[in-house]
């Protein structure tokens, strides 16, 4: 069948790799909301989306995030928490995230390895180089296309906070308040280093409003794909 340069082009694309979007930020900036939106609006367009989360994805990731956020005893130290999620990305990319890649559906993933490196690494004081490495033994080092970056002034997201979960909250987001600024200073600085996949998100406002930002950051990518 003949057909015109631009439509033969499109499905060769569509019918390539996905591609792997991953939403990062701090507590309450809004990242699953924005993964719900964002996978909608690619649907929209046509595309195969599957949308995920970390710690989590697959029975035995989900298993880890039970251990993670609501540990046993008295909780786990720097090095064990790096190596728990580390265990759970490991199962969450093997069976989930780099099948989906290859059929050529899109992955949309709320929180990946930045969070870690963020986290674990920055705040954690683990250290950059150390999740890089447990990420590549366990994951064979992969990164996604494009890394969102939610970020919003942290007395906004204290309230925002408040108002979802009352005094609920897990073993990771209860830490202290110097701890998340160290983990949102971390997320800015990997931001910094890497220009060219990762883009800042101003996540005030409503939920329109931001995935109205989220649409035009990750424009270029579309009019790549779309071309």
């Amino acid at each position: 069948m003949v057909c015109p340069d631009r439509q033969c082009n499109r499905s060769v694309v569509r019918l390539s790799r996905g591609r792997f979007i991953a939403f990062e930020g701090g507590e309450g900036t809004g990242k699953s909301t924005q993964t719900r939106l964002l996978a909608n609006a690619l649907r929209n367009r046509g595309f195969a989306v599957v949308t995920t989360r970390e710690p989590g994805g697959t029975t035995g990731a989900e298993a880890i995030r039970e251990l993670l956020l609501d540990p046993p005893g008295e909780g786990w130290g720097p090095q064990a928490e790096a190596l728990l999620f580390a265990a759970a990305r490991a199962d969450h990319v093997a069976r989930l995230i780099h099948p989906a890649l290859e059929s050529g559906r899109w992955v949309v993933c709320d929180r990946f390895i930045d969070s870690s490196r963020a986290y674990q690494g920055g705040a954690g004081a683990m250290g950059d180089d150390a999740i890089v490495n447990l990420h590549r033994i366990g994951s064979g080092g992969l990164r996604p296309d494009l890394v969102l970056l939610l970020e919003a002034d942290e007395a906004a997201l204290r309230e925002r906070l408040s108002a979802r979960d009352g005094d609920a909250t897990d073993a990771i987001g209860g830490r202290s308040a110097a701890y998340h600024r160290d983990v949102a200073d971390a997320f800015a600085k990997l931001a910094r280093a890497e220009p060219e996949r990762w883009r800042t998100i101003d996540a005030s406002g409503t939920p329109d409003d931001v995935h109205t930002r989220v649409m035009e950051a990750l424009g270029p990518l579309l009019t790549e794909i779309e071309a």
